[in-house]
């Protein structure tokens, strides 16, 4: 599987600190915007989308300036 914008397959780690499974990336078919799939490694695992630009962006909150998500595995 190909990488977009640096995400790839495996464990990513949000900035709140839960952890996630990124399955893949894939393309809406009528907007051609890219989403990232994924699922939460906790509670019932349920499955998600997010814009890839949001699930890749810098977040300034609480005192925390990083990325919204980084792979941790």
């Amino acid at each position: 599987m190909s990488t977009v914008q640096g995400v790839e397959p495996g464990i990513y780690e949000h900035f709140k600190g839960n952890r996630y499974e990124v399955v893949g990336v894939a393309r809406h078919s009528e907007t051609e915007e890219w989403f990232v799939y994924y699922r939460q490694l906790y509670g019932d695992y349920a499955f998600w989308v997010r814009p890839l630009d949001l699930f890749t962006e810098h977040v300034e909150r609480d005192g925390y300036s990083g990325p919204r998500f980084r792979r941790v595995a």
